[in-house]
This record gives structure tokens, C-alpha cells and sequence, in this order.
């Protein structure tokens, strides 16, 4: 799926091109799944944070086979929507036996993103209380489980619908709010017990964001690795100093700058799903040819789970 010009989803056509000749240090990758994600949404149109060239082939996460038959799952700057794809070496990841296609290109970018959020950004310690925004998605279903995994005292889940409300509880959040209600600040202290939070997920931005962060305890955190409402914030310096609070910004560009911090992430995420203590949901699969359609089904954010492509589905 190619996009000669910007324009959103429909902007992509399904074209014929050469197969990709791998360049020094890579490898010939055929795809068998390619990753939706909400950035996807953006690139085609150009908005995303890092601006995009034209001819461009979307999708950052893909999981294939080498031309030795070797499973492996890659993040790559673009070019996953498409059935062959030159891919770094130092970029792929073996897939555990264990672990299926649709639960490795599940735990790629979201994966990834909800690891390193808890651990670097937030830095969570045992017994800490977590809020996740869009609690129900690819990367927030994820956030739930590994904050509990890494012992978090209570997970407070933010989702739009009373169906994403109780898959979010059945994913072992301890409580699931309404993301869109009018008193989202009372409501995350009600599900904590009547106490601020200690740190935040966020993804909404506008209003949900200003309304979380009155919810934030001293010393709490916040980590936004989303503006899905593309509503801005500002925050006063005095009222971080007032509060103790801290505002990290997460984009996930800057994890795949430190390898070790790529191989450590997927290594734990992966053996979780493999040990059964990571449980990924699919949120549907589509063709390459009806990619689009998968777009503006992620971008309407009626969906629950991973989105994903097949190119070998017709």
C-alpha cells in the first residue's frame, strides 16, 4: 500500500512494485502481519512527529520470515504494509515457538511502548497506584497487565464504553471508569480509594488530560505517549513546583535509539505472553488491499485490541 500523496487512510493504493534489494546489513523480510497503530493515522497525512517523504509505503511493525525460515518480528521506520520488505539484521527479533504471529505483531510497538513507559518514564515501584487512558486498546489492554506484573497496589483503567469498561476489568484492572465522563478527576480518586494517583498513562490529551492531572498524588507521574483529541496542553511551572508532579513526554523513536533498551523490553514482553502472563487481544485483521478501512477503524476509536494486517488474506 503506497501513498503518493497525503491525504489520510484513502490516500493509500494498493500498487505493484519491485521486490525491495537489501542493502548492507539487511535482509529480505516476507510479511505475514503488519501492525495498526494510531500514528498510522497520522503519517498519512503527514502530522505525525516525524515528518514523512514521498512515495511511502506506512506501517512500522511487521512480523515475517528471513529467507532461512527464521521467525523474527521487526519495528522499522515504514514500509511493513506490503508483502516483502529489506529489513536491518540488528533490527529483528527471534519469535519464541510459543508465541504465534498475531501475539508477536500485538506486542511490537505496544508491547514496546507499555514496558518501557512503566519502567523508564514512570519508573513504577511496587504498591504504586496506575491510570491508563484508552485502557482498552493495543498499547493500554498491555499497560493494564504489565503494571500488575510488575506489582503495581492498584490499576485503574480509562475507557469510553461499558464493553471496553469490562474487558479492561477482565484484563485484572482493579476498577474501570468512564474516559469520557464529566468528572473524570473525582471519579480516578473514587477508584483509588479516595487518594491521588501515582502515575498517570495518558494518551487523550485536551480536556481528559487537564482532568487526570488534577488526580496526580505529590511526587506522582505522568507519561503521555498520545494527543488523540489533537488538543493541546499547557502546563504552568508553578504548579508542578506546588504539586511535586512530573510531565514526561514518551515517543518511541528514542527507545529504538537504545538497543538495550529495545532487546530488554521485547525480551520480558515476549516471555510473559509465552509463559501465558501476557494475554494479547486482536482486535480485528484485515487485507492489504483494505488497509484503509483498518485505519479509520483505529482512528474512530471504537476499537478493542491489536488491528492487524495480512497481506496474504485476499
Amino acid at each position: 500500500m503506497q501513498i503518493s500523496e497525503f491525504g489520510g487512510p484513502d490516500a493509500m493504493e494498493l500498487v505493484e512494485l519491485p521486490d525491495p534489494v537489501p542493502g548492507p546489513g539487511q535482509t529480505l523480510v516476507r510479511v505475514v502481519r503488519a501492525g495498526v497503530n494510531f500514528a498510522d493515522t497520522l503519517t498519512t497525512r503527514n502530522e505525525y512527529v516525524a515528518a514523512q517523504q514521498l512515495p511511502l509505503v506506512p506501517g512500522v511493525e511487521l512480523v515475517g520470515t528471513t529467507p532461512e525460515g527464521i521467525r523474527v518480528a521487526a519495528i522499522v521506520p515504514n514500509g511493513a504494509y506490503a508483502e516483502l520488505a529489506a529489513v536491518d539484521v540488528a533490527a529483528l527479533v527471534r519469535i519464541p515457538d510459543s508465541v504465534d504471529d498475531d501475539e508477536a505483531a500485538a506486542l511490537l510497538v505496544q508491547g514496546l511502548s507499555a514496558d518501557a513507559m512503566l519502567r523508564v518514564s514512570a519508573g513504577l515501584r511496587p504498591g504504586e497506584s496506575v491510570v491508563v487512558n484508552a485502557a482498552a486498546g493495543g498499547t493500554g489492554s498491555l499497560v493494564v497487565q504489565i503494571a500488575r506484573q510488575l506489582g503495581a497496589g492498584r490499576v485503574i483503567g480509562l475507557a469510553s464504553s461499558p464493553e471496553k469498561r469490562d474487558f479492561v476489568l477482565e484484563l485484572g484492572a482493579d476498577a474501570a471508569i468512564d474516559s469520557r465522563g464529566d468528572h473524570l478527576t473525582e471519579a480516578v480518586i473514587e477508584a483509588n480509594g479516595g487518594a491521588p494517583v501515582d502515575v498517570i498513562v495518558e494518551t487523550a490529551g485536551g480536556p481528559a488530560f487537564d482532568q487526570c492531572l488534577e488526580a496526580l498524588a505529590p511526587f506522582g507521574r505522568m507519561v503521555v505517549f498520545g494527543i488523540a483529541s489533537r488538543q493541546q496542553n499547557e502546563i504552568r511551572t508553578g504548579r508542578l513546583l506546588k504539586n511535586s508532579w512530573s510531565v514526561a513526554g514518551f515517543w518511541m523513536n528514542h527507545v529504538l535509539a537504545r538497543p538495550e533498551l529495545v532487546s530488554g523490553s521485547l525480551e520480558r514482553v515476549f516471555e510473559l505472553a509465552a509463559s501465558g502472563r501476557l494475554k494479547t487481544v486482536i482486535g480485528g485483521t484485515w487485507p492489504l488491499a483494505e488497509a484503509a478501512e483498518a485505519l479509520e477503524r483505529i482512528a474512530s476509536r471504537g476499537t478493542v485490541g491489536k488491528l492487524l494486517i495480512d497481506p496474504l488474506l485476499t
